[in-house]
């Protein structure tokens, strides 16, 4: 076939490559004089006359579809032709080689280096979701990476028919099992989450060389994706959390576009991406744990403890963010707020947590509520009775962190969700009505403004979300926000479902250290919450300016 003339223009040169599906050709246009490959459409020769047709006709409308894709990360289509019956698609052609030759050659792809490759594929995909295109197959085979450093995408619309397994249904292919993701082998439509599946499958593969759900059948390989969870992967690095968050089960559970736009982006400079750390499910193997229910030295720093509750619940480990910034660890503050992003074991973990602070706060004689003083193995705050015009009823904690603050009453117990990052609950009723204060010495933002704003852009899946407010202003003579907002709680996410209300107060002290005074309750109390949220601001006292 070398040589050939395909409508008048497209001379065929040499094979370049081929698959189950099709095959490529180096063809040289003589209208244009430019070098371009052209797909072959092999699989067209071996079906039957009604299913050719509805896989030409598919074909042609996805290619062309595909062709409205204008990004530079995309492999251009050029144009599609008939020939001898089959549709042949004319692309642009790159001189290089593809992710998964490269993975051949090497063994495996230096983390930072797969993150920006990533980072390119899904700027891809962001264009071709943009212009109503699916993937549908994206694998290393799919990802071109040229002589110049560029990274391309190819097989676009073509992969609803261009892959390594057989048809399914009647004109139907369903792509490369093992990059499939779960919802797909499931048989559900697919959307915009299953390509990053795809995504995080490829950018395993690409740091640990071999794929993660590969079997030794195509069965056992669907199985795998639907039932089990990839192995650990072991030299990815900071783009490990990432892949993790892409690789979610559940479509729903895993980041946006553009949140995986910002973990690659963090992970191709080499800095581990702490926002993944919210999509990563709690992990059933907890710490070693002390005779006295605290976890051990060598695990305290990174899963803080969760007390059993009432009901005999079992300590769950919390993964916490590395490293330990409040500005991402903000998502893993609004407790309830985050069972309805998350989802799974780590939602049901936290508002464990949760419900069960009561019992990490008893004081020396084991009834909640005694005062404790600063030094005490529970944490807690020293109540303090003053005349500084609180209202009836309130009492004032000096909490050891070197706040003092002043709440409801001596039922408002203290706990801490992690000293490294400075976060502290007052809870009466087990997180059903709660205060958080949390400190950050080192703010990642401009000003608070910017940092609700971006933390907004983490609860928009909330069932319900509405923004009352996010405004800035001055608190205590600094530049400060307030972030009013309401959202609809699920009851397999939370123990108190329903609708919430919350408001948080975020400042920048003389001295450069950000305090957020954060509050939720169910919205049916939030007439009293609220006016208990303004005298908290009234009594509030940081440890610095």
């Amino acid at each position: 076939m070398q040589g050939l003339l395909l409508a008048g223009r497209y001379r065929l040169a040499d094979a370049i490559g081929s698959g189950g599906m099709g095959r490529v050709w180096r063809a040289h246009d003589e209208v244009l004089h430019r070098a371009v490959a052209i797909k072959e459409l092999t699989a067209a020769l071996y079906v039957s006359d009604s299913d050719q047709a509805v896989l030409l006709a598919r074909t042609r409308a996805e290619a062309r579809a595909a062709a409205r894709i204008n990004h530079s990360a995309v492999v251009t289509v050029h144009d599609v032709l008939e020939h001898d019956g089959r549709p042949w698609i004319v692309m642009e052609l790159v001189e290089g080689h593809s992710l998964a030759d490269a993975v051949k050659e090497q063994g495996r792809v230096e983390p930072a280096e797969a993150a920006r490759i990533g980072l390119w594929v899904l700027r891809a995909l962001r264009a071709a979701h943009t212009a109503g295109v699916l993937h549908r197959d994206v694998k290393p085979g799919n990802v071109l990476l040229s002589q110049d450093r560029r990274v391309l995408l190819t097989d676009f619309g073509i992969a609803q028919i261009e892959g390594d397994t057989t048809i399914t249904r009647t004109g139907e292919v369903v792509g490369s099992v093992d990059y499939l993701a779960p919802e797909r082998v499931r048989g559900h439509d697919p959307g915009p989450a299953s390509d990053l599946w795809a995504l995080g499958a490829t950018l395993y593969t690409a740091v640990e060389g071999l794929s993660p759900f590969r079997r030794t059948s195509p069965l056992t390989t669907m199985q795998a994706v639907v039932d089990e969870e990839p192995g650990e992967p072991r030299h990815a690095a900071a783009l490990g959390p990432v892949i993790t968050a892409l690789l979610r089960k559940d479509p729903a559970a895993r980041p946006s576009l553009a949140e995986a736009e910002q973990m690659l982006a963090e992970a191709a400079e080499g800095r581990r991406p702490s926002v993944a750390q919210a999509f990563v499910p709690t992990q059933p193997a907890g710490p070693r744990w002390e005779a006295d229910g605290r976890p051990a030295p060598d695990t305290a720093a990174t899963t803080p403890y969760q007390p059993t509750t009432a009901a005999g619940t079992a300590p769950v480990p919390v993964p916490a963010a590395a490293p330990p910034r409040r500005s991402r660890l903000r998502t893993f503050a609004l407790v309830v707020a985050l069972a309805a992003l998350i989802g799974g074991g780590t939602a049901v973990g936290l508002q464990k947590w949760d419900e069960s602070r009561q019992h990490d706060i008893t004081g020396g004689s084991g009834t909640p509520g005694t005062p404790t003083s600063p030094s005490s193995s529970s944490g807690a705050g020293r109540a303090t009775d003053t005349t500084d015009n609180l209202p009836a009823g309130w009492v004032r904690r000096d909490d050891p962190m070197g706040f003092s603050i002043a709440v409801p009453g001596r039922a408002w117990k203290r706990t801490v969700f992690d000293k490294a990052t400075h976060q502290v609950d007052y809870t009466p009723d087990g997180g059903k009505h709660f205060l958080r204060i949390a400190i950050d010495t080192s703010p990642d933002f401009a000003t608070p403004h910017d940092h609700q704003i971006d933390l907004e852009q983490q609860l928009h899946r909330l069932v319900d979300y509405r923004r009352q407010t996010l405004e800035a202003n001055t608190y205590r003579d600094r530049p400060g926000s307030l972030w009013d907002y309401t959202w609809t709680a699920l009851a397999k996410d939370t123990p108190f479902p329903g609708p919430r209300h919350a408001v948080e107060e975020t400042y920048v002290s003389r001295e450069g250290v950000e305090y957020a005074l954060y509050m939720s309750s169910p919205a049916a109390d939030w007439g009293t919450t609220r006016k208990q949220f303004t005298a908290v601001l009234q009594g509030w006292r940081p440890l610095s300016g």
